[in-house]
């Protein structure tokens, strides 16, 4: 199974989602809500099931996150790449990629999941110090790996014109054609 189509038809991520996505303010909004998840679920302690409707709006806001924002107007920025890269790597079935990003993805994935397992840990347990450093080494593998699809993207764009049709504003046919 792969975890990552898996996430993207949970989050039903169509082609004006993912355009949308594309924009910075989505990446970094995105980026900021998790810690801002993590402090909410962590919140219980003080609030009991107050927490409740708090966590829920964070988890409805990193839903709901990638269709909020336009898209951008001028997608040759990192943030942006970062989208497409991810796409680019969702595609990996139909257009090949290079074996090193796939597993450096892989790689970052693994040490995220062992972040995430631990930051879960410590907020069932109400351990500081496991929750402190589950969301540095999820966070951090996570923006890594948001860093190694920038790369991934400038490398494909290179090779395939469709991918580099991405840094021009506005809808693109194309992308039917890419599997993406």
């Amino acid at each position: 199974m792969d975890l990552f189509a898996a996430l993207e038809r949970l989050m039903r991520m169509d082609e004006r989602t993912w355009q949308r996505h594309a924009s910075p303010w989505s990446v970094w909004t995105r980026v900021a809500a998790f810690p801002l998840l993590v402090l909410a679920i962590w919140s219980r302690v003080w609030i009991g099931w107050g927490a409740a409707p708090i966590v829920a709006t964070m988890a409805v806001f990193l839903y709901l996150n990638p269709r909020l924002f336009p898209p951008p107007r001028q997608p040759d920025n990192w943030a942006s790449k970062a989208t497409f890269g991810e796409r680019v790597y969702l595609a990996r079935k139909t257009v090949p990629i290079p074996p090193h990003h796939e597993r450096a993805a892989a790689l970052l994935t693994v040490a995220a999941l062992i972040g995430a397992a631990l930051l879960v840990y410590g907020l069932i347990v109400l351990q500081v110090t496991a929750v402190l450093v589950g969301l540095l080494l999820a966070a951090g593998a996570k923006l890594w790996f948001v860093d190694r699809m920038v790369w991934l993207f400038e490398d494909m764009s290179r090779v395939d014109a469709r991918y580099r049709a991405w840094l021009t504003p506005g809808p693109h046919p194309q992308e039917q054609d890419a599997g993406v």
